[in-house]
């Protein structure tokens, strides 16, 4: 059969329609491999910062979906999850409730997060926190901006406040995650820390600290002073924006 024979009859979409699906080996109809050479192009020229997120979602989602039309279930993720970021960064049983997305979709999002993951690390980890905290902010916002429950993380530093160790200490609900301050500096202890940073996000987007948050922070900072450690920040991740606790005048 010839490929224009496909043209002339609707596509399937996503897995489970009634479409029929094109055979292995098949050419896509014209149209739709002229959208995805035109995208391609697009971002070999421009980056990701001459497309919208729904195309590059598309190009994401070519490899999952290789002979299929990918613009409408980018538009239907984005529907769902608001950005790129949010895409991405969905826990995999909430992609699984978008009709279309099955294990490949699904194992190229959670590829593409954790390369972002990694590469945000890397521009933080051994480096030095204070005069690099643009990125560290950049890497915070990365790994827990989009989580919807609430983590914990303690960065430690060293005498040199270089970042030696960024540990998931508790993950909690999402309002809540259990810290217990002692831990932290015993931890602190054990990696010859001099110093640390503490960060939770906030799955509400909203990064005004709580009274918990106010508590649990004098309680850790008691816990270094008592063993000569220093706490420099406590940072509350949001959707868009972060609260630091040092410069707001709250350490």
């Amino acid at each position: 059969m010839s490929a224009d024979a496909f043209s002339e009859r609707p596509l399937p979409l996503f897995d489970g329609d009634a479409a029929p699906v094109l055979p292995k080996g098949a050419r896509l109809p014209s149209y739709i491999q002229g959208h995805r050479d035109r995208l391609r192009q697009r971002f070999r020229e421009g980056g990701a910062a001459a497309m919208p997120d729904y195309e590059l979602l598309e190009l994401v989602l070519f490899r999952a979906l290789p002979r299929k039309d990918t613009k409408p279930l980018a538009r239907a993720l984005l529907d769902r999850f608001g950005d790129f970021n949010g895409v991405i960064s969905a826990r995999p049983e909430r992609l699984a409730d978008i009709k279309g997305v099955g294990d490949a979709v699904i194992g190229e999002l959670k590829l593409i997060e954790a390369a972002a993951h990694r590469l945000a690390r890397a521009r933080v980890i051994q480096r030095h926190a204070i005069t690099g905290w643009d990125a560290l902010l950049d890497y915070c916002h990365t790994t827990m901006a989009h989580r919807e429950t609430e983590q914990f993380r303690v960065l430690y530093l060293d005498r040199k406040n270089i970042l030696i160790a960024d540990e998931e200490q508790a993950r909690g609900t999402v309002d809540h995650v259990p810290v217990y301050p002692r831990e932290v500096a015993k931890r602190a202890l054990e990696l010859n820390a001099s110093a640390l940073i503490l960060v939770h996000n906030h799955p509400s987007g909203d990064p005004t600290p709580s009274q918990a948050d106010y508590d649990m922070t004098a309680q850790v900072d008691r816990a270094c002073q008592a063993l000569g450690l220093t706490l420099h920040d406590h940072l509350v991740i949001g959707k868009s924006r972060e609260i630091s606790f040092r410069a707001e005048g709250f350490l």
